[in-house]
């Protein structure tokens, strides 16, 4: 709708108190019989621009549906593991060939009663784990060359100054052509490698289970081992595990128990 000039002109005498709220008659002979007043014209295009946008935001149909079977599934991966948070189980699906978003897993999962675990950058695979009461610097050697006896050896060796690390471990470094480095007095975050792979084997493993002595602990670390290199998955593996998992997306889910079900290995099983 068009204003002529001398009606805007007039907007003094249109908003005078006293004129009719919609529309007014002016003493003019050439004037139509009657105009809106200019509230009335702005309230017209608030309303409109509240209609346009209305129509511009409506909904067109999103995202399609997680499917109720991989919803279904997402829980009882979350209830069968509750040590597991998102990136975790989102790892495990894709292992299965199931391709959802990791903020669709979180959306469908029980809620675990603890945060899920921090993100550590690198890639690390257990090569050996010892149980000792005593440890010696002859045992400390000891493990060591039963480590790489018939693998590669490292370039170098991380380790704290704990006096259990004596001449003898030293000497063995040397022939073995591995450089020692020892961290800096009270500085354990120079070995973070090592302080995170500790805190994972008592958040997954030791918190919840009973040792009953060196041999049962014994067990539990080398099955902890190998749910650890070929079945956990780590987000510094784009979730996959150091064994490289393959995708098995054919055939019936089936979970593989580990550490008395601490632990839960899901993959696709044909039955036929």
């Amino acid at each position: 709708m068009q204003i002529r000039p001398h009606v805007l002109a007039s907007a003094s005498w249109l908003e005078q108190p006293g004129w009719p709220a919609q529309t007014l008659t002016p003493p003019c002979a050439h004037l139509p019989a009657s105009i809106p007043m200019l509230v009335t014209v702005i309230r017209w295009h608030r309303v409109g621009f509240r209609a346009y946008w209305r129509w511009k935001s409506r909904s067109r149909g999103g995202r399609p549906k997680t499917p109720l079977e991989i919803r279904q599934l997402i829980r009882d991966m979350s209830i069968a593991n509750p040590l597991w948070g998102a990136p975790r189980i989102h790892g495990e699906l894709l292992m299965l060939g199931i391709d959802v978003g990791q903020t669709t897993v979180a959306k469908y999962m029980v809620r675990p009663r603890r945060p899920p675990s921090q993100g550590w950058k690198t890639r690390r695979v257990i090569v050996w784990l010892g149980v000792t009461v005593h440890p010696t610097t002859e045992w400390i050697a000891g493990q060591l060359t039963e480590a790489y006896a018939w693998a590669q050896t490292p370039r170098y060796i991380i380790r704290d100054r704990d006096g259990a690390y004596g001449d003898v471990l030293v000497r063995r470094l040397r022939a073995m052509g591995i450089w020692d480095r020892r961290i800096e007095p009270r500085s354990p975050w120079q070995n973070g490698h090592t302080e995170r792979l500790i805190g994972s084997i008592r958040r997954d493993c030791l918190d919840h289970v009973v040792v009953f002595g060196e041999q049962h602990l014994r067990h539990l670390l080398r099955s902890y081992q190998r749910y650890y290199n070929d079945a956990r998955t780590h987000l510094s593996l784009n979730k996959d595990a150091p064994a490289l998992r393959a995708v098995q997306a054919v055939g019936r889910i089936v979970a593989n128990p580990h550490l008395g079900g601490l632990h839960h290995h899901t993959f696709g099983c044909d039955f036929r």
